[in-house]
């Protein structure tokens, strides 16, 4: 008899973005010829930049010559990508990363998600809330929680983010072995100077323990005190893992590319106690499960860090920041206290009253997709998070929408 992995019972309702989708078909099914507004889901709207298009037009064009033409690549990215990446993302910012320590993908989500199977599955996982769902539930699948109860995984230690910590998480009052930080944070748009960011990678080095620390949303820091990398913190590459993707930066979210940084320094213990550096381990369950990503997409990845490739980038980035600042704008001139929106492409709201019921509201009298807070953890009820992944001429329309609705 062919049996089920008993975890997957254990998951709350849907996927997060699957309820959100559910609820959206359902109000387009019943009024047809309202446009919508979406500033829900963080998936980019504007095209790939020039350079990207152009570089991937070409390594489409080697694909079809014999003597240029690519099957298999390497499973951890080819060269010339992990070598532009660690001189640029990290060696430009004084961070000390090798190119073999980089290891390209499909996506952070696939990354932050599939990392955890690499470790033992009693370690006691520290989990901020809110906090992007994949974290949690790719750790309940693996079945180091029990049931949930009001809301929340017996087996997690919660790291609540609220106003009055400025949505940056203390250090747990409890032990803790794996802890999954995100700056700038999705859902909240927080960010972390670096003094706070040396708190962990300090509680992490006393204590033996890994961080998860996901920088996909770092090119929208524009804040030159702000670290962009974990690996900018002394002894970082002793207790971090660190995560980024071209999704947001470059518009890659249906092209797909992303890298793990896996430093050669970083450890964890066996149980007898001895240490056992994690670059092999992920690189093993990387080139085991994991065949590469495309050619042409990885070419266009490199085209990111040419010169037109940055400008280009940089301006599709200030324009979604400048719609991020708008919309906190807007809502604060309603009464709305906000976090996010700046160095960030989110803006937090404290809505006052039941996030899915905001939602609601916006949805139906707006015509606007937000994202409910509460999905992101029992710290988000009441909040809502708004997107600035849209055009200008539509974030002005869906504000419109907004204050007439909540009149």
């Amino acid at each position: 008899m062919i049996r089920i992995n008993p975890h997957y019972q254990k998951l709350q309702a849907n996927y997060l973005f699957a309820d959100i989708a559910k609820r959206v078909g359902t109000f387009q099914q019943q009024h047809p010829d309202k446009h919508l507004i979406r500033l829900g889901i963080g998936d980019v709207t504007q095209p790939l930049p020039a350079a990207c298009i152009a570089a991937l037009h070409h390594a489409t064009d080697e694909m079809a010559n014999a003597a240029s033409f690519r099957g298999y690549g390497p499973e951890q990215g080819y060269d010339f990508l992990r070598k532009v990446i660690a001189a640029h993302d990290f060696r430009a910012r004084g961070a000390e990363v090798d190119a073999d320590e980089v290891f390209v993908s499909d996506g952070a989500k696939s990354d932050t998600g599939n990392i955890q199977e690499i470790f033992a599955a009693d370690v006691r996982v520290a989990i901020p809330d809110p906090v992007y769902p994949v974290y949690v539930d790719t750790n309940v699948m693996a079945g180091r929680t029990a049931a949930a109860a009001d809301g929340r995984y017996p087996g997690f230690v919660y790291l609540d983010s609220t106003a009055a910590n400025g949505y940056v998480p203390a250090l747990p009052s409890e032990p803790v072995d794996l802890i999954y930080l995100c700056f700038p944070n999705n859902p909240t748009g927080a960010t972390a100077t670096r003094e706070q960011l040396a708190a962990w990678v300090d509680y992490a080095r006393q204590n033996r323990a890994l961080i998860l620390f996901d920088a996909a949303y770092e090119a929208f820091i524009r804040d030159p005190d702000l670290p962009h990398s974990i690996y900018e913190i002394p002894g970082a590459r002793e207790v971090a893992i660190e995560f980024r993707s071209f999704s947001k930066t470059a518009g890659f979210t249906g092209l797909r590319c992303a890298y793990t940084v896996v430093p050669k320094e970083c450890m964890a213990w066996d149980a007898d106690g001895q240490r056992v550096p994690l670059h092999p381990l992920w690189m093993r369950r990387h080139t085991t499960k994991f065949n590469g990503v495309s050619y042409p997409v990885q070419r266009a990845a490199e085209a990111v860090y040419s010169t037109e490739g940055q400008q280009q980038v940089r301006a599709l980035i200030d324009d979604y920041l400048a719609n991020a600042r708008t919309i906190r704008s807007a809502f604060e001139s309603m009464g709305f206290a906000c976090t996010g929106g700046e160095n960030a492409p989110y803006v937090w709201i404290d809505t006052g009253r039941d996030a899915w019921e905001f939602f609601d509201l916006l949805l139906n009298r707006a015509g606007v997709v937000c994202t409910p807070g509460v999905g992101f953890g029992r710290c988000g009820q009441q909040h809502v998070r708004i997107s600035a992944f849209n055009s200008a001429e539509n974030v002005a329309n869906a504000l419109q929408r907004i204050r007439t609705a909540l009149q």
